[in-house]
């Protein structure tokens, strides 16, 4: 006869049954909060889009404004996938093989890795289509490189001025412009991180020390259960948020690094304005039709194209505070701006731009019509710099400008309130956000992409050394697309020679 059962002893719980419905309840969440910030994420895309059509000018909506959000909302959508994704397989990480004791696999369903897996893959899809569309926007700025320089005459030239009384002008050298050109294509493919030394670096935790064990379906490492017969089982869940955490936490650390790095020893971005103000050389970047970043290098000194002791002697008198300050605005020490303009002055822009002629390459004097067309490039580089150097000095009263700060709400919105009707407007710019037309300035989106194509790429091969080998072919692959269309459309927009151009 069996004993009675008694009512108040509870059954302990089976433990498979609970990680079962552990793992129902995570997938809910992951549905839930993808589903909730894909919707959140919409508004934020209409900003963007808002901001846009702002900053074109675009008058009416059109195909191209609808275009432009699904583009917006697609980078959006992507930032949400990889917040989800990442924290979700953080969490089987951490929560999951922590529990020793339970001796189950994880997940029990395999239909739940097939789910995860598909939000891995579309977060990928999601992050490419971003990077392309910010690669267009990046090979599409408009550059232009303003000389500050003055003819002189050959007796100022001299240190004295007195011994020689020649008033003949001498012409202004034009490798100034070559020599900042050429830092600004060097800096066009700069990153935060060394994307060499990341991959190493991952690749070094996950093969080196061992951390691909973490990545079995079991809660047990293989090194510490030998008498188990085949090659493990991986869970991808798992799998992804050990390599996903390692590949973006590497990454967090070597951006700290350089923030330090910059602070202590070489920042190229601040080094790059200091070359404009000592090479008298501004640079105007135009992003968008009507907005873009201003870099202002006109030198204190009234003259660059100087020989060693005068440029000691500026640079003495400098250190001194003998002179004005490198500021836009007197007394000022602001050199960087975003530019807001009004059509006006973009539509003049638009005219003298139009004279150029296309070239891509070097023009062959022996060519048909080459003088004629290396010609009318001379003609055209010196009106638009003649016009872009006026506006900047207040000559034309119809295409002014005033200067001011953004409000604390555009900066966070990155949207601007006031639309340049009559006078176009420079936002004082101290973070120097010139570099969003760079690799540099969108370092979030390419490490992101990195390491989703590495997880991609192990989820399919369950290979880390070849996915890391093939990230960096694709590195490689997309720092080349940049500079070479990058240098393409920085000599035919400045109008400078491509033999000059490294």
């Amino acid at each position: 006869m069996d004993a009675p059962s008694n009512p108040n002893v509870s059954t302990p719980p089976d433990p498979t049954t609970t990680v079962k419905d552990a793992h129902m309840y995570e997938a809910y969440v992951v549905d839930t909060a993808a589903g909730a910030l894909v919707g959140l994420v919409a508004l934020l895309s209409v900003l963007k889009t808002a901001s846009w059509q702002r900053r074109t000018a675009s008058a009416a909506p059109d195909l191209r404004i609808v275009w432009t959000f699904l583009l917006f909302y697609a980078g959006d959508v992507a930032n949400v996938l990889v917040l989800v994704t990442v924290a979700t397989g953080l969490y089987c990480l951490t929560i999951h093989k922590g529990l020793q004791q339970v001796p189950a696999f994880l997940p029990l369903n395999p239909q739940e890795d097939k789910h995860f897996v598909t939000y891995v893959v579309c977060a990928f899809a999601l992050k490419a289509v971003q990077l392309l569309h910010q690669l267009m926007v990046q090979l599409s700025v408009d550059v232009f490189f303003i000389d500050w320089e003055k003819p002189r005459t050959a007796a100022s030239r001299t240190a004295a001025g007195a011994a020689h009384q020649k008033r003949d002008l001498l012409p202004v050298s034009i490798w100034r412009t070559y020599f900042v050109a050429n830092e600004w294509n060097e800096l066009q493919t700069v990153r935060k991180i060394r994307p060499t030394f990341q991959i190493l670096a991952v690749l070094f935790f996950l093969k080196a020390l061992g951390f691909w064990e973490y990545t079995v379906r079991e809660p047990w490492p293989p090194s510490e259960c030998p008498q188990q017969e085949g090659p493990p089982s991986y869970s991808p869940t798992v799998r992804f948020g050990l390599a996903a955490t390692l590949w973006l936490g590497i990454g967090l650390v070597q951006v700290i690094f350089t923030v330090f790095y910059e602070i202590c020893v070489e920042d190229k971005i601040r080094h790059f304005v200091d070359l404009c103000s000592m090479s008298n050389i501004s640079v105007l970047l135009l992003a968008q039709r009507c907005f873009g970043y201003y870099i202002h290098g006109r030198s204190v000194h009234g003259h660059a194209d100087t020989n060693m002791e005068e440029m000691n002697n500026n640079l003495r008198r400098e250190a001194e505070s003998l002179c004005g300050q490198r500021g836009l605005l007197p007394s000022t020490e602001i050199q960087t701006f975003q530019v807001a303009l009004s059509t006006r002055l973009r539509s003049q822009y638009d005219r003298i731009r139009e004279s150029f002629a296309t070239r891509y390459g070097p023009a062959r004097l022996t060519d048909p019509g080459s003088v004629s067309r290396w010609e009318q490039n001379i003609r055209a580089y010196h009106a638009m710099n003649f016009f872009l150097a006026s506006i900047i000095d207040h000559v034309h009263p119809d295409m002014d400008y005033y200067v001011r700060d953004k409000l604390a709400l555009e900066r966070i919105m990155g949207v601007e309130f006031l639309e340049p009707i009559e006078k176009s407007i420079f936002y004082n710019d101290k973070a120097h956000s010139f570099s969003d037309a760079l690799f540099y300035g969108h370092e979030s989106t390419l490490l992101s992409f990195d390491a989703f194509f590495f997880c991609v790429v192990d989820l399919a091969c369950r290979n880390f050394v070849l996915a890391g080998l093939l990230t960096y072919v694709q590195q490689t692959i997309f720092r080349k697309i940049r500079s070479f269309f990058g240098r393409k459309n920085l000599i035919y927009k400045s109008q400078l020679d491509a033999r000059f151009l490294k």
